[in-house]
């Protein structure tokens, strides 16, 4: 999204060449691939621990880091890795993204009318939105999980992250539609009156 943004804004002319199905497919790709790779990495990391009794991880998932507490070997590697992992896998994206969108603020400031302005801001804004809310509950949920131990702290950021987050990215992105805009607009009106 943030390749198709800076395309889009950037070079809009070339819009229809560079970001052809082919390339968007390959990104598609791309990044199931890496997502592919990534849970393999921390399978295989935790199908090499021992665990020594049953126990109820209070998550609504099961995160590697919580996994490697429950294991009795020594975990000091696999936590080194993990956090290695993270933020490659982690950090080589948001750099693209935030390099993408640095480049699409630049262009626009460049552009000496005002009238390009209001164009690009809700095209970047829903994306960026959505980048925000996923990454920054994400990096909540792994900082606090370091420091904290608090159970339903750690589930309640893992459901906003793994659910509402996409839930919500799809209502974010539909509000470029002005067809959801109006709709969204007369809500309050038909709320007041019932």
């Amino acid at each position: 999204m943030a390749c198709d943004g800076f395309v889009a804004i950037c070079h809009p002319l070339h819009h229809a060449a560079i970001m052809s199905p082919c390339l968007c497919s390959l990104l598609v790709l791309l990044s199931l691939s890496i997502s592919l790779l990534v849970s393999q990495l921390h399978c295989l990391m935790v199908s090499q621990l021992t665990f020594c009794m049953i126990v109820e991880i209070p998550r609504f998932f099961c995160d590697p880091p919580h996994l490697l507490k429950q294991g009795c070997d020594d975990i000091s590697t696999d936590n080194i890795f993990i956090h290695f992992i993270d933020a490659v896998f982690g950090g080589v994206p948001i750099s693209g993204i935030l390099d993408s969108y640095y480049k699409i603020v630049s262009s626009i400031l460049k552009v000496p009318s005002t009238r390009g302005m209001p164009k690009a801001l809700p095209t970047c804004g829903s994306h960026l939105s959505v980048v925000c809310l996923f990454y920054g509950t994400d990096l909540g949920l792994y900082l606090s999980s370091s420091v904290s131990h608090a159970p339903r702290k750690g589930a309640g950021a893992s459901v906003v992250y793994t659910m509402v987050a996409p839930m919500l990215s799809s209502f974010i992105y539909s509000l470029g539609n002005r067809d959801i805009k109006r709709a969204v607009q007369k809500l309050p009106n038909r709320i007041y009156s019932f």
